[in-house]
């Protein structure tokens, strides 16, 4: 399964609560919501759902697995929306257990076994593996070189500190660029891969 993350991120490399203001205050962090402005439901929606199509499994982290278990259950009726609930769903967390899985089709990933678990699902057959938000289990798996495709929606804003995906580990890891289109909104919605040349 390819290993693909996609992320709305700010112009300084911020991805941290682009849903709403309560959704990571982590840092004091003020400006949840951020993406709100430059959404567009054609290329920036579009993205997503190109994205969805394509995954056989969505991939997440603890907290932006409840942000989204809480969302998604009740917006049953829409194709989006019901495909995210139908979906197989991978939650890598140290603290939840099997009991607090209300999500349908959520399988838990323990978080000390976690690296060891996700190559074993990154070498199985199937579609893409789906990150989506989960900065912290974006930035392991950049770290240990378990991404196959970065999806990055870059909106011209920038907010000064927050979040990021990017591991501050001091090594190089080129990319290619693969697509890019520009929406009404001025979002670059950018495919990224690992480049040969790394």
């Amino acid at each position: 399964m390819r290993i693909v993350i996609s992320e709305f991120i700010s112009l300084d490399g911020v991805v941290q609560a682009p849903g709403g203001p309560e959704e990571d205050i982590d840092g004091g962090f003020a400006h949840g919501g951020w993406s709100h402005p430059f959404f567009d439901p054609e290329t920036v929606g579009g993205a997503f759902d190109d994205a969805l199509s394509k995954a056989g499994a969505l991939l997440f982290g603890r907290r932006t697995w409840q942000t989204m278990a809480a969302a998604w259950p009740d917006r049953a009726g829409d194709p989006f929306a019901d495909r995210m609930n139908a979906i197989p769903k991978y939650v890598v967390s140290g603290t939840l257990g099997e009991p607090d899985l209300v999500w349908d089709n959520t399988t838990l990933v323990p978080g000390g076994d976690a690296v060891a678990h996700l190559r074993e699902l990154h070498a199985a057959e199937g579609g893409d593996l789906l990150v989506m938000g989960s900065p912290t289990l974006a930035r392991t798996l950049l770290h240990e070189g378990l991404v196959d495709e970065l999806r990055l929606m870059i909106m011209p804003v920038i907010l000064g500190g927050g979040k990021s995906i990017f591991p501050e580990d001091g090594a190089l890891r080129p990319l290619e660029l693969v697509s890019t289109v520009t929406s009404s909104t001025g979002v670059h919605v950018c495919t990224y891969r690992p480049s040969a040349k790394g």
